[in-house]
C-alpha cells in the first residue's frame, strides 16, 4: 500500500530460509513488541490473547471469552472482574508490526487468493475493523500478504497478496491457505489496514499453539487470531482497532465536490494520474474509485506530485 523500500528483514532468516527474487537483504530488524509485563498494563485483549496461546479453553470469545481469560490468569483470593465489551475496556488499538522485506504495492483487489487445487490447508480469515470507541468502519483498506504454504513469498507475481475495503458493517472475509513456516518466524499473515485519511497501520497476524510463538522474536499474544479447526481446513477470527473514532461514513455524493479529473466509479492503475481540488496526484495501486477516497484521503492509494 505504500512504495516505500522496506527498511528491515522480515524477522531473523538463516542461509536456509526463503530466498525470492528481489527479497532485500538487511540487518535485523528492531526490538520486537514485548508481552504484557510490568512495563506493559494487562488489557484484557492482552489477557485473552495469552489464555488462548497457553491454550485454554478454544472458545474465548466476545464477554464471556473474556470472562473466561479473566479467571483463567487470576491469582487465587483476587476478586472478580466483570466481563467487559470486546473492543474497549482501556486497550490499546492493535499494535503495529514491521513491514518485513515482502511487501509489494498494486496487490489486486480481491477477497479469495486461492483457486481450486491451489496447496495448502484452507484457511478463512474475517472479523471487523472498529474504531477505539467500538463503532466499526466501513471502507477501510485491508491489503493482506503471506508466505505459500511451503515458506515462500512469490515477489515476481502477486500470489498470495490482495487488497479489500471492509462493508458498511466494518467486515472483511479472506480465503486463503495457512502459511507455511521458514526458519527464524512462525506461522504469520501481513496487512496493511487504512481508514479513509487516517495513517496506515502495518501489523502481523498469528496462529495460537504453535511451537514457535515461544521463539519468535515479533511474536505478540495481542495479534493472535482465534482459530478453530472446521469444514476440511481452518476458520480465523481477528477484529482490528484502529486509532480513530468510528463516526457517520463519508457523505455521498460529497458536499461540494471540487473540480479534478478524479471521479469516483472510475478504474485507475499503478501510474495513472489525476487531479482533485487543483492539485496532481500519481496512483500508486490499481482500484476503482469510491466516494469517500478522493485522493488527499488515501495516501495509500494516491501521492501528491510536486
Amino acid at each position: 500500500m505504500t512504495p516505500d523500500t522496506p527498511k528491515t528483514p522480515d524477522g531473523p532468516t538463516t542461509p536456509d530460509g526463503p530466498t525470492p527474487s528481489g527479497a532485500p537483504t538487511t540487518p535485523n530488524g528492531p526490538t520486537p513488541t514485548e508481552p504484557p509485563g510490568p512495563g506493559r498494563p494487562l488489557t484484557r485483549k492482552a489477557l485473552l490473547r495469552a489464555a488462548v496461546a497457553a491454550g485454554a479453553a478454544a472458545p474465548l470469545l466476545a464477554t464471556g471469552g473474556a470472562a473466561l481469560a479473566r479467571a483463567a490468569a487470576r491469582p487465587a483470593g483476587a476478586r472478580t472482574l466483570p466481563p467487559t465489551p470486546y473492543c474497549d475496556d482501556g486497550d490499546d488499538p492493535t499494535p503495529d508490526q514491521m513491514e518485513g522485506p515482502y511487501f509489494k504495492p498494486n496487490s489486486p483487489r480481491r477477497t479469495s487468493l486461492v483457486t481450486p487445487g491451489t496447496p495448502g490447508t484452507p484457511l478463512t480469515v474475517s472479523g471487523r475493523v472498529l474504531g477505539r470507541n467500538c463503532v466499526p468502519l466501513p471502507a477501510v483498506l485491508l491489503d493482506f500478504w503471506q508466505a505459500d504454504h511451503a515458506g515462500a513469498y512469490d515477489m515476481a507475481g502477486y500470489a498470495f497478496r490482495g487488497h479489500q475495503f471492509t462493508d458498511a458493517a466494518g467486515a472483511f472475509t479472506l480465503r486463503t491457505v495457512v502459511p507455511g513456516l521458514y526458519p527464524g518466524r512462525t506461522r504469520h499473515l501481513h496487512v496493511k489496514a487504512q481508514a479513509p485519511g487516517e495513517p496506515v497501520l502495518t501489523t502481523q497476524l498469528y496462529f495460537p499453539g504453535e511451537p514457535r510463538n515461544a521463539t519468535d522474536a515479533l511474536f505478540d499474544p495481542a495479534l493472535l487470531m482465534d482459530v478453530r479447526d472446521g469444514g476440511g481446513g481452518r476458520d480465523a477470527r481477528f477484529e482490528f482497532v484502529l486509532d480513530v473514532d468510528g463516526g457517520p461514513g463519508p457523505t455521498d455524493p460529497p458536499t461540494d465536490p471540487p473540480g479534478g479529473t478524479w471521479a469516483a466509479g472510475r478504474s485507475y492503475a499503478a501510474g495513472d494520474r489525476a487531479t482533485y481540488g487543483g492539485r496532481a496526484y500519481r496512483c500508486l495501486q490499481g482500484h476503482t474509485a469510491a466516494t469517500g477516497w478522493e485522493p488527499p484521503n488515501v495516501p495509500a492509494l494516491w501521492r501528491p506530485e510536486s
